[in-house]
């Protein structure tokens, strides 16, 4: 990558840079969340739309010179809509957090119930945490997964007639079996609820047309725009029409100021590029990779959480073996493998320490990774959890992840 113009400003960062590319390069990237823009989209974030600065929504700024950004962030609006089949999108919230932000800010007051799924059982900081704005400012009641990781929808129901919510939250942070849309809204419609659409871990399926959409049912849709979208970091809210005009309030005035428009431009790169044929390639890949993975694990005698995945992820369950997350994932960073220690449904770990690995096939999927390449990774973690202590055998597990890299070469 050129870096001409920052090596002679700053050869430090840009070193720091260069280790970082190469870290990618030679790692097999599991974190769910995690994924690898294209080229274009990272041109777009770095070009001299970082100079703009551009309050307001498009055609209405309370800046000059901003015709061109306009024309980019209504390019990025019109893209998303279409791409996801809602009435309105906002592209300018900074980040997946940030468009729940908005929405809670829209439709909700201080003290107002809210019922999302808890964290600990997959889902976000920003659906009912008690330690972020969500369960600080608002009465969060949670609903989990049963013993086989499973949303239970008559659970979901009767929580609902309990607590009476304003809104219900639906979508994780780590759940990988199909949400039912549909059925959350009927839920949603029996209280007088609204309901919201965190899709930021499945937006890509669902553009891929591999996870069924939430159009139709949840009046307010947000997602991140990198995970499966495979975008820069940033956040989207859609809509229906009804919501548009105090959705975008909530988000310019009411919860940040100057859009990063070079972020958007970034954003409708990639809207464009998840509209395409072979995105919707792609995204049947990441499923059918990720369940070549599950298989593989179960095959070498891991356990998963509710046994298989639906989409892009799993959860690795360490309870039989008498490690931790923590340390496991530090183990498989060192055979070449990042992912993130989880907690599993009822942990008697701590959120700091855990009982569980989250691993995702998107990253690796973007790659060219391809089922018999999963099943080598699954081999790799496997040995690498039953040998942690092993450096004979670590040094060799983290032969044959280097050897995958090699194969499947990441930004030539």
């Amino acid at each position: 990558m050129d870096l001409e113009n920052l090596r002679k400003t700053d050869s430090a960062v840009a070193n720091y840079i260069d280790l970082e590319l190469k870290r990618q390069q030679t790692t097999i990237e599991l974190i769910a969340s995690e994924n690898f823009t294209s080229k274009a989209v990272m041109e777009a974030c770095g070009s001299v739309l970082t100079n703009k600065y551009a309050e307001g929504k498009p055609y209405k700024r309370f800046y000059n010179g901003c015709g061109n950004v306009d024309k980019i962030e209504e390019l990025a609006q019109e893209r998303a809509k279409k791409l996801f089949g809602m009435n309105h999108a906002n592209v300018q919230p900074h980040s997946g957090a940030q468009a729940n932000m908005a929405v809670f800010m829209y439709l909700l007051k201080p003290g107002d119930t809210v019922l999302g799924m808890d964290l600990s059982n997959g889902g976000h900081l920003s659906h009912g945490s008690p330690v972020n704005f969500s369960g600080i400012y608002f009465n969060v009641k949670s609903y989990g997964v049963n013993d086989n990781g499973e949303i239970d929808y008559e659970d979901v129901l009767a929580k609902a007639k309990e607590y009476q919510p304003k809104l219900i939250i639906c979508g994780a942070s780590n759940y990988s079996k199909i949400i039912d849309f549909k059925r959350f809204r009927e839920i949603a419609d029996e209280v007088g609820a609204y309901l919201l659409a965190d899709i930021a871990h499945i937006a890509g399926l669902v553009a891929g047309g591999v996870h069924p959409s939430p159009a139709g049912y949840a009046q307010f849709v947000t997602t991140t725009t990198h995970k499966t979208l495979r975008g820069p970091r940033g956040g989207i809210i859609m809509c229906d029409a009804e919501h548009a005009a105090g959705i975008d309030k909530a988000v310019f005035p009411g919860m940040q100021g100057g859009p990063l428009e070079h972020i958007i431009a970034g954003k409708a790169v990639a809207l464009l590029e998840a509209s395409s044929e072979s995105f919707k390639e792609y995204a049947r890949q990441i499923v059918m990779n990720a369940k070549a993975l599950a298989q593989g694990l179960l095959d070498n005698g891991m356990n998963i959480v509710g046994g298989m995945t639906e989409n892009h992820l799993m959860t690795l369950d360490l309870r039989g073996t008498g490690k931790t997350g923590k340390d496991m994932a530090n183990v498989l960073e060192m055979v070449g493998i990042t992912a993130n220690k989880n907690t599993v449904p009822n942990d008697p770990q701590s959120p700091f320490v855990t009982s569980g690995i989250r691993l995702g096939a998107a990253a690796v999927t973007t790659r060219g990774f391809k089922e018999e390449d999963m099943k080598e990774i699954a081999f790799i973690i496997a040995n690498a959890i039953k040998n942690s202590e092993d450096e004979a055998v670590l040094k060799s597990l983290r032969a044959k992840s280097l050897a995958l890299c090699e194969k499947h070469p990441l930004y030539d």
